[in-house]
């Protein structure tokens, strides 16, 4: 199936930047759905991309932004509750939403991100509702071609995931660590979109949920001594046993940008971890966490988009 011209709902965010950044790449009309213009600027330098300021809520602006498109991506998500946002919202009525725009609009293939660990039954609502969403989506497409994407915890410049234990790691001697033996499969950012990129119209794709992580799985303790060591610094970590960890999160759930909440805590619960290896469809493997986070860590955007090049050259 040909795919000319994709809209990306969430396009102006963390993974959204990536994914616009490879669709204008492969030579697609793009079209990023925003609530805020000043917010997605940074992607109007791409070529072929173009801006619909819209309500992604608001049925008749979903029609206006998928009017004339072959492709939704729909990647909008949050990892905590705000006043404004929840996660039924965003993470149940929205897909839901989308889906059944796209079949008022006539899109051929609808590509949505979900989160590994998705479950209707799972110990956080961040995982019930993301599981509730998948349901939600999939009810609403009927017989549109739809593929489901479930990566582990990503990583990137920009990200936040690694970047908050750098800033820890640089103020704190000792590290308090809630859900230390947690474990996780990092998958890099630039992976994800390349995935999002290459099921466009692929009928391999249609019907599939993909579980993407990286090569290697960590602990929250590993992941946290690593960005350390990148740094060149020693730092003790102090593993906190279960009332502390709930105690710690309710505090810094409290704390501007909430660096970790109860819920996030209660998904550490289940291994972020893929039960399969990474999706053979796609014709590439991972990039390892070690190959890429030195370059962006200390905080030189030249050489992150070195590393990037160096990457993909080196495939």
């Amino acid at each position: 199936m040909e795919i000319e011209s994709v809209c990306i709902v969430g396009g102006s965010g963390y993974v959204g930047r990536s994914v616009a950044d490879h669709l204008a790449a492969s030579g697609r009309r793009v079209r990023v759905m925003t609530r805020s213009r000043p917010r997605a600027m940074h992607v109007t330098v791409l070529p072929t991309v173009e801006l619909v300021v819209a309500d992604p809520h608001a049925p008749a602006d979903l029609d206006r932004a998928f009017a004339g498109m072959d492709a939704v991506v729909n990647l909008v998500g949050i990892l905590h509750e705000t006043r404004r946002q929840g996660f039924r919202d965003c993470h149940v009525e929205l897909p839901r939403k989308v889906a059944q725009a796209c079949r008022r609009a006539g899109v051929r293939h609808l590509l949505h991100m979900s989160a590994l660990g998705a479950d209707p039954k799972g110990p956080s609502a961040y995982q019930r509702t993301k599981g509730e969403g998948e349901a939600a989506v999939r009810e609403a497409a009927g017989e549109m071609p739809l593929t489901i994407f479930r990566p582990s915890v990503i990583f990137g410049e920009g990200g936040g995931f690694l970047e908050l234990f750098a800033r820890l790691v640089r103020a704190l001697p000792v590290l308090p660590l809630a859900g230390a033996r947690a474990r996780f499969q990092p998958v890099w950012v630039e992976d994800v979109a390349r995935c999002f990129t290459a099921a466009l119209g692929d009928a391999q794709t249609f019907g599939q949920t993909y579980e993407l992580g990286g090569p290697r799985v960590y602990t929250l303790e590993e992941l946290v001594r690593y960005v350390a060591a990148t740094l060149g610094r020693r730092r003790a970590v102090l593993r906190l046993p279960a009332p502390l960890g709930q105690l710690q999160a309710l505090v810094l759930e409290h704390v501007p940008g909430k660096p970790m909440t109860r819920d996030n805590l209660a998904s550490m619960r289940v291994d972020n971890v893929c039960a399969n290896p990474f999706p053979a469809v796609f014709g590439f493997q991972p990039a390892a966490l070690e190959a890429i986070v030195p370059d962006y860590l200390a905080g030189s955007v030249a050489r992150s988009r070195y590393g990037r090049y160096r990457h993909y050259a080196g495939r």
